[in-house]
């Protein structure tokens, strides 16, 4: 393992190791490229302070627990890291990874999010519109949160493709406690992501920070049935900001939870009405 990698995985796994700390100490180090530093150069002089520990995690240790649990460690150096997610604002330092990895070379890929409190139309929107999308090798992205992400997985598993679940905190704390199952049935037949170390309890602000992985990962962004202030809008902001499609299906001008793909739909998201609305988009 070469030193900037050794760095990159003490760093990660160090107290207080933010996105711009974590970038300052590499920059330091000359791990960056001249592009690279440019592009993310929004650190503060003060960052390293939060990291000054970073040498003192036991990596040889961590790399043999990781390497029995069958968790993968991808960095932003390596060769197998996704191009899509390595053009967005602050890429992951480093992708854990349980499953397939080699889902990660696949880009024809739909991130899938919307409500956590799902109605029957929203589910049914999902059985509606994958098996076209399934049928032309489409993998589907999503966050195994409840709700529309779970119906969103186990559709695809069921119509025999492939499915990314992007979680919050880290794989030994898996959230919510009714996906357990799923995402420990993705861990072996497809493939769960996170940015966080294994140990990494799940906090409130990592979700919307996840989001931007799901969307970086993906050609465009699909929303069924979501609030104008909800997880699923941010979602759709990281695609747009990253220049990806971004598709809405509507739904009733009576419930809160279509506010969200209407307000969409207003600012020039694709209105779904068929699988063809997202392959036509997407040149397929």
């Amino acid at each position: 393992m070469d030193g900037v990698k050794k760095k990159l995985i003490q760093l990660v796994h160090s107290r207080n190791a933010s996105w711009k700390a974590i970038y300052s100490a590499l920059k330091a180090s000359s791990a960056l490229t001249d592009s690279e530093t440019a592009k993310y150069s929004s650190s503060t002089p003060r960052a390293q302070q939060h990291i000054r520990d970073h040498q003192s995690v036991p990596i040889d240790k961590l790399l043999n627990d990781y390497a029995s649990k069958n968790i993968h460690m991808i960095t932003f150096f390596d060769d197998n890291y996704p191009i899509e997610l390595k053009t967005i604002y602050q890429p992951p330092w480093i992708l854990f990874a349980r499953g397939d990895i080699s889902l990660l070379r696949n880009t024809k890929s739909l991130a899938v999010v919307g409500s956590r409190n799902a109605s029957s139309y929203g589910l049914e929107a999902i059985e509606y519109l994958f098996p076209s999308l399934i049928g032309q090798n489409i993998q589907i992205v999503s966050g195994l949160a409840k709700g529309i992400d779970a119906h969103a997985h186990k559709t695809a598993i069921k119509l025999g493709g492939k499915t990314i679940g992007v979680i919050a905190g880290g794989f030994n704390n898996l959230y919510p406690k009714e996906n357990i199952k799923l995402a420990e049935y993705m861990m072996e037949k497809h493939l769960v992501l996170s940015e966080y170390p294994p140990a990494t309890m799940p906090a409130k602000w990592q979700f919307p920070m996840r989001n931007r992985i799901i969307s970086g990962l993906s050609r465009g962004t699909l929303v069924i049935e979501a609030k104008k202030k909800s997880g699923s809008l941010i979602t759709a902001d990281f695609a747009l900001n990253e220049g990806r499609d971004v598709f809405a299906v509507p739904g009733s001008i009576l419930t809160p939870d279509s506010d969200g793909v209407h307000y969409l739909i207003q600012q020039g998201a694709k209105l779904v009405k068929s699988s063809d609305d997202i392959l036509e988009e997407l040149g397929m």
